[in-house]
């Protein structure tokens, strides 16, 4: 946890010593009365929280705020609903590597019950954005949409000039990193990489995509896993 992340609500209330960022302050960043951390807003300003007083029930802080985030990566992610293990690391990472958007999607192959899952229903994924943003030192949390299908996510699809990308490990002829590094000088300001569920993209998933102006492209000869696709697919479109 490089930044402790508050909801404004929290800012004018004592935080319990049982929430998990008190046990951090105390126990991790060892922080005393009068003492300082980093702090931040979701969805708000960065800054300093002054340990006001620590009792045996509850800290009090005053957080004074410095300068606002940078703007996140104009990256969509569309990607088709993983095992919900899967969607947590995603959701954490993405969030780490500052994507605005991300939407999971129903696809051909996708397994129907992982959308049912508690870390969709119960909102348990906001938490594994929050820990993706403690982590990058950022209060941003990016978009995320849990009950489209792929069609009507690439329906919705702005018309703004994006570069689309898919990852495909069977139809695609280039190299994800090819595909950038001849990119005309004239590049989009934003891009939509789509990455389909565990057992890949389907015929019909691939004439969507096709359809929707989507180019395939692949990250090599070896099969990653879905979470791992994603930070690689990241870092080769962030070095752009």
């Amino acid at each position: 946890m490089n930044l402790v992340l508050f909801e404004s609500p929290e800012l004018t209330a004592p935080l319990p010593r049982t929430d998990p960022r008190a046990k951090h302050i105390l126990e991790v960043l060892r922080r005393q009365a009068g003492d300082s951390f980093d702090a931040g807003v979701v969805d708000g300003p960065l800054g300093k929280a002054a340990l006001v007083s620590v009792t045996e029930s509850a800290l009090s802080f005053a957080f004074t705020p410095t300068h606002l985030p940078p703007a996140p990566a104009p990256i969509t992610l569309i990607i088709g609903l993983p095992r919900p293990q899967t969607a947590r690391d995603i959701l954490r990472d993405a969030t780490t590597l500052g994507v605005a958007r991300l939407h999971f999607v129903a696809t051909e192959r996708t397994d129907p019950n992982y959308a049912a899952s508690t870390l969709w229903t119960s909102g348990e994924w906001r938490r594994h954005c929050l820990a993706g943003a403690a982590q990058a030192f950022d209060t941003r949390l990016p978009e995320v949409t849990w009950t489209q299908t792929l069609a009507s996510a690439l329906v919705a699809l702005p018309e703004s000039p994006a570069s689309r990308l898919a990852l495909d490990n069977y139809e695609a002829t280039a190299a994800l990193g090819a595909e950038t590094s001849n990119a005309k000088p004239q590049r989009p300001t934003a891009t939509v990489l789509a990455l389909g569920p565990e057992r890949g993209w389907g015929s019909s998933d691939r004439d969507a995509l096709r359809t929707a102006g989507f180019t395939l492209a692949h990250l090599g000869s070896r099969v990653l896993r879905v979470e791992t696709a994603v930070v690689a697919a990241l870092a080769i479109i962030l070095n752009r």
